[in-house]
């Protein structure tokens, strides 16, 4: 995460990854119970990339 800050830039990597870190942040909080740590993290991780992938194709649609 570090690398990625330091090449990317806090602001780019705030801008592509704030919104589905956040929405991928509630859903697991509100309907993610699997009474596991590992499994709630891991379905979190997922979140965050499937929403992070959809962001990036709405975000580079808008700026065309």
């Amino acid at each position: 995460m570090f690398t990625m800050v330091k090449t990317m830039g806090l602001s780019v990597l705030a801008r592509q990854e704030l919104v589905p870190g956040v929405a991928s942040f509630l859903i697991a909080e509100f309907f993610y119970k699997f009474h596991s740590f590992a499994l709630e993290c891991l379905a979190f991780l997922a979140t965050w990339v499937i929403l992070g992938f959809l962001w990036s194709l709405i975000v580079g649609k808008s700026a065309d």
